[in-house]
């Protein structure tokens, strides 16, 4: 599996892990501009190819707890202090 093989929206919630820690969906969603069905996919695709792992939110077990596998990004080769992902924005001049 190459890391290109991964939806922007993936490399976007991996980015948002590695650089802020373990998160909820919801607060991946706020940091991240993304919609929630779209940090839910992209959560699918991660925890596929074990490039992050759940565990659960001790103070709301609703709530669960993301974080990126540190030992699996760097079996691919991932160096995670380079890790960064630009969410561009595209303005059209009317």
């Amino acid at each position: 599996m190459k890391i290109a093989s991964l939806a922007k929206s993936a490399l976007l919630v991996l980015d948002k892990l590695v650089n802020e820690g373990p998160l909820t969906p919801r607060q991946i969603a706020k940091k991240s501009d993304l919609a929630p069905r779209t940090v839910a996919h992209a959560l699918l695709q991660l925890r596929k190819y074990r490039l992050c792992k759940r565990r659960a939110n001790l103070l709301d077990m609703r709530k669960p707890l993301y974080y990126a596998n540190m030992d699996r990004l760097t079996e691919f080769d991932i160096d995670p202090n380079r890790l960064q992902f630009e969410h561009r924005l595209y303005f059209r001049i009317l």
